[in-house]
């Protein structure tokens, strides 16, 4: 039986760079493309980061059962939305996978799927360096959005307390000061896994 990798963090954390080079350092991890109601950002593409959606077609696909789960932001800029759903990207009797989530996203893919299928991989990165990414990415925007991104890091203080990684059984932690030290950790801690 296959396993879920899934790659939480607060925002700013790295995840994403970590998750792009797992898939090239781990081509056997099939990857999971979420999706979200918010505006494409520069730099991204349809598919291949988000499927970006509209409100109409998220609420089709939560009346036709195909929502493992979603959050809703209200953001400085609306209300959006990032969801997984049950599309046939997942096929955990012939795959593994690699996901970028959050607790919450973690928690319903191990209900979802069983917790002996789903393996937390949580990043680690001091506040003020956390910061100081977040503001370096929204000033390479054409029309930065300071207040959204103020708005995301002050909620993942709330989202990743303590008391919700006890709660969620996260354990295992793996610290990004250093990017090639991290990404050593955590192929370590894939491998041992099998895969």
């Amino acid at each position: 039986m296959g396993k879920i990798f899934c790659l939480m963090g607060k925002s700013s954390s790295g995840k994403d760079t970590i998750y792009k080079k797992l898939k090239v350092k781990y081509p056997q991890l099939n990857t999971v493309v979420p999706y979200t109601t918010r505006p494409i950002r520069e730099n991204e593409k349809d598919g291949i980061e988000y499927f970006f959606v509209d409100d109409n077609t998220y609420d089709e696909m939560k009346k036709s059962g195909r929502v493992i789960e979603a959050r809703s932001y209200d953001t400085k800029c609306g209300i959006w939305t990032y969801f997984t759903a049950d599309d046939g990207q997942i096929d955990l009797s012939r795959h593994n996978y690699l996901v970028i989530g959050t607790l919450v996203s973690f928690q319903a893919l191990k209900e979802y799927y069983g917790e002996d299928s789903i393996v937390p991989v949580y990043i680690e990165t001091e506040d003020g360096l956390r910061l100081s990414r977040a503001l370096e990415r929204e000033r390479e925007q054409s029309q930065p959005k300071y207040a959204e991104m103020c708005r995301r890091f002050l909620a993942d203080e709330e989202d990743f307390s303590e008391e919700n990684l006890r709660r969620a059984r996260i354990i295992k932690r793996f610290v990004n000061d250093d990017l090639a030290e991290c990404m050593e950790e955590i192929g370590g801690y894939i491998e041992d896994l099998g895969v």
